[in-house]
């Protein structure tokens, strides 16, 4: 087996030069991209979050204006907030503790798409149903 130089360009050392090649693991590619799960449900929590912060926003800020005199919706905004950003992290602990050819199994791929629907179900329906529950506890107060 050649030696590589340490002072040569990574694109002139050869395959060959490198010690144990063939037991690195290799990146698995669908459809001309590589396949990571980890970095796929990442993407997607992260837009995830980004839709459900913006959507529970519009959502309290819709029930203030409607006369709510109830604290209930600016308290579901924080409360809710607050809470979906560490179950999101659980869920994507989950797939960041892959190792990396487990990152590239493509027999995954049922566990990421029933998680990543999990992700955008709860994303867009939570605040609906969230801020609904208050205004019903609210209207039952009053």
């Amino acid at each position: 087996m050649a030696k590589a130089r340490l002072d040569a360009p990574a694109d002139v050392v050869s395959r060959n030069s490198r010690p144990h090649a063939d037991s690195v693991w290799a990146p698995r590619k669908q459809g001309g991209i590589l396949l990571d799960w980890r970095k796929r449900i990442s993407d997607h929590i992260a837009y995830a979050l980004l839709v459900y912060t913006g959507l529970q926003i519009f959502v309290t800020i819709a029930a203030l204006r409607e006369g709510s005199a109830s604290v209930l919706p600016g308290l579901a905004l924080v409360v809710l907030v607050g809470a979906i950003i560490p179950a999101c992290r659980m869920m994507e602990r989950r797939w960041t503790r892959l190792s990396d050819a487990e990152a590239g199994d493509p027999a995954r791929a049922a566990a990421f798409y029933r998680d990543r629907a999990m992700v955008w179900a709860a994303a867009i329906g939570l605040p609906f149903i969230v801020t609904g529950g208050f205004r019903l506890v609210a209207m039952m107060m009053a």
